[in-house]
């Protein structure tokens, strides 16, 4: 027998959540199924639990609309549903001189994305905030915080159950089928079953390209190609002499080693970018903090030897770029496959977290509006 089923999300990460939540609140019945035995087990709760101002990003892109526009949702939402969170800070610094043109850059790309309160720091000031910080010169962002992203995802599950939504935990999607009357779902694991879905949102993470090639009916031309980058994490023996946190200029792949503090105040450090070919591997090498050493030592020189150890690492879906330049969110709907009712989220990293409410809101039109092919 086959049940009948206004709206699917597939994942249970802070997005399939956030998405799940949303589209229950517009009276559709909403089933969110999750393969693991607990919500956001993978890259939600994998993460530096920062809540982005939308620096980084180019302009134009999703990544920058979508963060700006979630960060201020986010920060609404935790006040509103009392999780836990701070409005710490950061300082994003160059440790010399021939790092200040890309420090100006990042300030006016902000600049671009809507992020108007960076202050440019000297030395001297940077220093005022942060007396063990070394630098050349630093932009200081009151607008990025810090999140307890379990709390987070909690509040959103709630939220969903409240207005009817349903988490189904252990129950993978093994296949599906595009139909004239919906998705029809082939749903494994403790309690296997089908259902055919109206609307139907792939949040899988790491697991969204692998689905959509399960997906029958779905053109293959249409699916990107993943990568993965696992970051590895490394915490403070002793407590860090910061308040705020603390982020190099950016490399490729990634942030850089940034110091960030739990709502408890304990630092660690990371992510680094180790390239993955599949994911699954969750152990972290303490060899690699000799990297790590290093790269911190540009911006806090007095960190003690022997003081990191391994504490744990995420992995982010990465999309491999066609254009040469970052790969972008994609939230890909029916103007794309010409599949009514179908959104399939791609590439869903940092600032994931941030832009969950929005990404939400934007998919959720998508799944309100009809194929044009």
């Amino acid at each position: 027998m086959t049940d009948r089923v206004d709206c699917v999300v597939i994942g249970a990460g802070v997005v399939g959540l956030a998405v799940a939540r949303a589209c229950a609140r517009r009276g559709w019945e909403t089933i969110v199924l999750e393969a693991a035995d607990a919500i956001g087990t993978q890259t939600s709760s994998r993460n530096s639990e920062v809540i982005h101002a939308g620096i980084y990003y180019p302009q134009g892109s999703l990544k920058a609309h979508l963060c700006v526009q979630g960060r201020l949702a986010l920060y609404a939402y935790c006040k509103q549903h009392g999780v836990a969170h701070k409005n710490c800070g950061k300082l994003i610094v160059a440790t010399q001189p021939s790092q200040l043109d890309a420090l100006r850059h990042l300030k006016a790309s902000a600049e671009g994305n809507g992020v108007t309160n960076l202050q440019w720091l000297d030395a001297g000031a940077a220093r005022a905030r942060e007396p063990d910080l070394h630098c050349t010169a630093a932009l200081w962002s009151p607008s990025t915080g810090i999140v307890d992203s379990h709390g987070y995802m909690l509040a959103l599950q709630g939220d969903l159950e409240a207005a009817g939504g349903v988490v189904a935990l252990r129950s993978p999607v093994d296949a599906a089928v595009i139909t004239t009357d919906g998705v029809r779902l082939q749903v494994g694991g403790d309690e296997p079953m089908e259902l055919l879905a109206r609307r139907v949102v792939n949040a899988a993470g790491l697991q969204a390209i692998p689905l959509a090639h399960r997906i029958h009916g779905l053109d293959v031309a249409t699916i990107p190609e993943g990568r993965y980058a696992k970051g590895n994490y490394y915490a403070l023996a002793t407590r860090a002499p910061f308040s705020h946190l603390i982020y190099p200029i950016p490399e490729p792949g990634g942030l850089g080693v940034h110091l960030t503090l739990d709502l408890a105040g304990r630092a660690r450090f990371g992510p680094d970018v180790e390239w993955m070919d599949a994911p699954g591997d969750y152990s972290v090498d303490p060899r690699r903090s000799e990297h790590f050493y290093a790269s911190i030592r540009r911006y806090w020189p007095e960190l003690p030897d022997n003081s990191l150890h391994p504490d744990y690492c995420g992995i982010r879906p990465k999309l491999v770029s066609t254009t040469g330049k970052e790969a972008d969110f994609v939230l890909q709907d029916a103007r794309v496959h010409g599949i009514t009712g179908l959104v399939n989220l791609y590439g869903i990293e940092s600032p994931g977290l941030t832009a969950s409410l929005a990404i939400a809101e934007d998919v959720c039109g998508k799944l309100e509006r009809p194929a044009r092919r």
